[in-house]
């Protein structure tokens, strides 16, 4: 009996302990839910509430009144957000900026043509971008269904098959160029002194070497997708830009980059000119007398090299573009206002 009702008390121990490794699972499930949306938060609370507000409500943000229509959506209604997809609102966030004058750009049906709305594709990862879909489908009372561990899986298992295959044709080009160096030795022994003399080896094709080149291309496009996905973008060296020019060619440039700066970067967006435009930024009126053209240059393509932790994205933009953008800010030399100092510059 005693063995028996010591069984019992057993029993009851693991059933405990059962329960208990249960509860740690599932706790532990929504505590990696409960990282990811605080890990959202974090990045929309400093990229994207000074317009589209903490709560996702309109007019709610401090930048929201200043930006040109159309405003930032409503992020908090269901009606509005429901009829997008994860996908969707992701590639809002995620694209390449492109001239949203362009009758191509306007017809696209599934380009986001706003250029007041920054990418953030050569800012943040892909991960951190999909953590803050997550936390925006909160704010309307949904939750993220994208698949992210899928997604992740996919992305490792090309890179696996691209490593593969390119280790595989790698080889045999390298045993394909060894063969023809040997081949190309053994026929020079054949000639003699004098026919060496005006000898010139020609250049041997070895279809291989195309194959591996080919290879070798998609393994690091699937390495690249691999880091792109858990790690953010590498800075990239800015070299010292060349920014002399003719003052015909400066006057041309200057009017590409302000066209660049209104419809394709959206700049206003977040920078004021005449007291119009966003506060998210310093007002750029004087900015021709500010501001040094190489640092302007350096800030434009890559802002976190210079500030870390800026709210300013790096927006992709080309060593062409930052150029005309920072020919077009040179130009701007509006008078100093009469209430400020002569030091405040």
């Amino acid at each position: 009996m005693k063995r028996v009702a010591g069984g019992g008390r057993d029993m009851t121990v693991i059933g405990l302990a059962v329960l208990g490794i249960t509860f740690t699972l599932f706790s532990g499930c929504a505590l990696f839910e409960d990282e990811r949306t605080a890990k959202g938060r974090k990045l929309y609370n400093h990229y994207c509430s000074h317009c589209h507000g903490e709560t996702g409500q309109q007019g709610e943000g401090f930048n929201w009144e200043r930006m040109s229509d159309p405003r930032p959506k409503n992020l908090a209604s269901t009606a509005e957000m429901s009829t997008f997809s994860d996908e969707e609102i992701f590639h809002t966030v995620y694209r390449d900026m492109k001239d949203t004058t362009d009758q191509k750009v306007i017809d696209d049906e599934n380009y986001f043509a706003v250029p007041t709305m920054p990418t953030f594709k050569y800012t943040l990862s892909e991960e951190e971008i999909w953590s803050i879909v997550g936390y925006v489908r909160t704010l309307h009372g949904m939750s993220l269904s994208y698949d992210l561990e899928t997604r992740k899986k996919e992305l490792e298992e090309a890179l696996q098959v691209a490593q593969q295959e390119m280790e595989a044709t790698k080889a045999a080009y390298e045993a394909a160029a060894e063969k023809a160096e040997a081949a190309q030795a053994a026929y020079e022994e054949t000639l003699t002194d004098e026919q060496l003399e005006s000898y010139e080896p020609k250049e041997v094709t070895i279809p291989e070497e195309e194959v591996f080149l080919a290879a070798n291309e998609k393994y690091e496009t699937a390495k690249a997708a691999v880091d792109n996905f858990l790690k953010r973008p590498k800075k990239p060296q800015v070299a010292r830009p060349d920014l002399s020019i003719a003052e015909e060619d400066r006057a041309t440039q200057a009017k590409l980059g302000k066209q660049l700066y209104n419809d394709k970067y959206g700049c206003q967006g977040c920078h004021s000119l005449n007291d119009e435009g966003g506060v998210v930024g310093p007002a750029l009126d004087r900015a021709g007398f500010r501001l040094n053209p190489t640092w302007v240059y350096r800030w434009i393509l890559y802002p976190q090299a210079m500030k870390k932790h800026t709210r300013m994205p790096n927006l992709g933009i080309s060593e062409p573009d930052a150029k005309a953008l920072t020919y077009y800010l040179g130009t701007l030399q509006a008078p100093k206002p009469d209430n400020q100092s002569a030091t405040s510059e």
